[in-house]
């Protein structure tokens, strides 16, 4: 069953308590499977069956009391009437009046405001400024729950009311007023949401960027027509786009015309401008050198890698963590047992030292520093700025959970060819047996035209060389076109998964492929098997061609595939982590175990199909293992999906970067590392800001309920709690891949 997914922005969040209200209510809503709200960047991502009526989703939010609107259209909830910005200094300017006193007293100075004067400073901050607190308190409260504006709003109207009340009521001397106390815990609170949204922003800057590189028109040449600046919105696959010099470009397409380097940093993370010639793919996004290019449009719009890249981290920032269930928990219940607490703590003073007064801002104390705005903003923080920061550097992390299983892996399972390997094989050497050496060079590139497979496009570049037959047999190459034989075709292609190919050529059934498909097809390799299993120790792969109508060995293909100049180094970091690493390949084990000892990998599985690389990832878990899988083939999809991490190259297949939990945007191995770094330095952050979250509150509430903490402390201690969780988090940006 088809799954379908859509995005809500959502107004008026301000603690954990109100994610868990807000997923309570969606959830709700029929048809809806699942709904995951990430307060940081205040949006819910609900999955269903079927598209939803973005009415309905409205509604049951709106019932739970908030706001929302569709992620592309301007939230629907009226805008402050005063910029938080102004709003914080206003409040401010009203509230230091009557501080000063207070702080002035300290010093033997007598200052206090008569309270008229105080009344008159204290109410627009605690009717107009904190207008908002009330808003969603009374919300909340009309909704049956509780969140941190209604602790705000019961706190400061306490310490507020009984200013009042104080001030009108008949005594001798001056009374002590806590007008001062409502107006600063206030000030201080919206201080600290302004800075929260502020640090929010920041969170969410790799996005932005990312979105920023999204260029809006396109230089298009049509047939007939001269060259035209259209928007992307009206470029077609297959059109031509013009990109000068210094431009970026529009879309993702081939080079079909032109020279240049392309800067492809802030999508790839690769530092350098890389050179693209006519037939290279280039990427939306990605701005052009010295040099003019003409590029045929492969892909526009939402179909770009551009846009592609930018859905991923968006969705692995809106995701929910697993260890997010745990906040969850304990925010179904934090606010009212705060609520409890600060009645019990009223009762207890009252009754314990008869002093009401004391009792009441004793209780208000409890409620304002155990607002658990700092609770609901641990986790998702510090997603979305190691998701972010990872994107900035190449490596896009699809969702939470493969970001929190990374830092367990203790195993890394690597492909070798296109993954420890440049999978650009040449055609080393040709071995003729009963035919010759132009003969069985032919008859391969018959077979073997079309396929994309790396293999078949070493074979394909030794037909088209000019260098001659001699050359193959001494193994310098081989070429068939340059000594005039005619370039074949094949008939009837059947692949062989894992095996190899089998085709009709000039009449003759032919096979091409592994010493298995040649076991299996009862071909005799004895005559050429001691030098096919020497070049195997030499790190060759070998391909066999046989006729199968004859059952007789035509020759061997041998093959040269060079490990990765950074590949020895990256399993050398990974073994420095404590990490063990292990090698699958369907070549043959001599091949492997060449390229294995070169970079320093133990233990090898050659000669596997892709069923058999699935098994091998299955074993190494049912052993205990947390394992990932790095890989870049079709081949390699069922393992990576197997795999408790998946890890791509993007240099790869669209089959294996959809089955993959990780993609890492070059095909640079040093990369394996630096994914499992910035998940282990992620979810290091996330258990600080967790702990410090839990710590305010825990240290906090027993000592406001013994009346050691007074309304101000409360108020920036609680501000501050939600700034430094964010701040901690942004620590993240700062991050940079390992430099070899």
């Amino acid at each position: 069953m088809s799954q379908f997914q859509q995005t809500v922005h959502i107004e008026g969040m301000s603690c954990a308590s109100c994610v868990r209200r807000v997923e309570k209510a969606l959830a709700s809503v029929p048809g809806v499977r699942h709904a995951a709200v990430n307060l940081a960047t205040e949006t819910a991502r609900v999955d269903s069956d079927a598209p939803l009526a973005f009415a309905a989703l409205q509604q049951a939010i709106g019932k739970a009391g908030y706001n929302a609107s569709e992620v592309s259209a301007p939230a629907d909830e009226a805008s402050p009437r005063i910029p938080e910005g102004l709003a914080v200094i206003l409040s401010a300017a009203l509230s230091l009046p009557l501080v000063v006193p207070m702080a002035a007293e300290w010093f033997g100075m007598h200052l206090m405001l008569a309270p008229w004067l105080q009344w008159l400073l204290a109410t627009p901050v605690q009717f107009v400024f904190g207008a908002r607190f009330y808003r969603a308190g009374w919300k909340a409260l009309r909704a049956g729950a509780g969140n941190m504006d209604l602790l705000v709003a019961l706190g400061t109207s306490a310490a507020y009311g009984l200013s009042v009340y104080l001030a009108l009521a008949p005594q001798h001397g001056m009374a002590h007023l806590y007008f001062e106390a409502s107006a600063v815990v206030l000030t201080l609170v919206l201080l600290g949401k302004w800075l929260e949204a502020r640090a929010k922003r920041q969170t969410a800057s790799a996005i932005r960027a990312l979105q920023d590189l999204r260029p809006v028109t396109a230089r298009v040449r049509r047939e007939g027509e001269s060259d035209a600046d259209l928007p992307i919105a009206q470029v077609l696959v297959g059109d031509i786009v013009v990109v000068r010099a210094g431009e970026r470009v529009a879309v993702d397409g081939e080079v079909v015309d032109g020279a240049s380097h392309v800067d492809e940093s802030l999508i790839t993370g690769e530092s350098l401008p890389v050179a693209k010639h006519v037939g290279d793919r280039v990427t939306g996004g990605a701005i052009n050198g010295e040099g003019l290019l003409l590029v045929r449009t492969s892909a526009t719009g939402a179909e770009t890698m551009l846009s592609r890249i930018i859905r991923l981290v968006e969705d692995a920032q809106s995701a929910k963590a697993p260890v997010q269930k745990l906040v969850d928990k304990v925010a179904a219940v934090f606010v009212p047992v705060v609520l409890v607490l600060a009645a019990l703590t009223f009762a207890g003073w009252w009754l314990v030292a008869g002093d009401a007064e004391q009792a009441l801002i004793n209780a208000v104390v409890v409620m304002v520093i155990a607002c658990p705005c700092a609770l609901g903003l641990a986790t998702p923080a510090a997603i979305m700025a190691g998701t972010g920061v990872a994107a900035q550097h190449g490596i896009l992390i699809k969702d939470a959970e493969a970001l929190e299983m990374a830092r367990q892996v203790d195993t890394v399972v690597f492909d070798k060819t296109g993954t420890l390997t440049q999978g650009k094989p040449v055609l080393a050497q040709l071995l003729p047996h009963e035919v010759e050496a132009p003969r069985l060079l032919q008859l391969a590139a018959a077979i073997q035209r079309g396929s994309e497979h790396s293999l078949a496009r070493a074979v394909l570049d030794a037909e088209a060389s000019a260098d001659g037959a001699a050359g193959a047999a001494s193994g310098r190459g081989a070429g068939a076109a340059g000594i005039g034989l005619p370039i074949l075709e094949a008939d009837a292609l059947v692949t062989l998964p894992g095996r190899g190919l089998q085709a009709r050529v000039d009449g003759a059934e032919l096979l091409l492929g592994s010493g298995r498909l040649m076991a299996e097809r009862g071909i005799d390799l004895a005559p050429l098997l001691l030098r096919a299993a020497e070049l195997e120790v030499q790190g060759h792969t070998i391909s066999w061609l046989a006729d199968a109508g004859a059952a007789r060995l035509l020759g061997l293909l041998a093959f040269a595939d060079q490990p990765k100049p950074h590949a020895r180094a990256a399993v050398e970091r990974l073994h420095a982590r404590g990490i063990a690493t292990v090698m699958l390949t369907g070549d043959n084990l001599g091949s492997a175990q060449a390229v294995a000892q070169a970079l320093g990998i133990g233990q090898v599985e050659a000669n596997l199909l892709p069923a058999d690389k699935t098994a091998v990832i299955a074993r190494l878990k049912a052993e205990g293992k947390r394992v990932a899988m790095v890989g870049d083939g079709i081949n390699d999809a069922p393992a990576l999906a197997a795999a408790h991490v998946g890890i791509a190259m993007a240099t790869g297949t669209d089959v294996a970067m959809n089955a993959a939990g990780i993609t890492l945007m070059r095909g640079e191995p040093l990369l394996v590392a630096d994914a499992i770094d910035i998940s282990h330095r992620t979810f290091t952050k996330i258990r600080q800001n967790l702990f410090w979250a839990f710590i305010y509150n825990v240290a906090g509430i027993p000592l406001a309920a013994l009346g050691m903490l007074n309304p101000l402390l409360a108020g920036a201690a609680m501000a501050f709690s939600s700034v430094s969780v964010i701040s901690n988090a942004l620590l993240l940006r700062r991050w940079q891949p390992s430099k070899e």
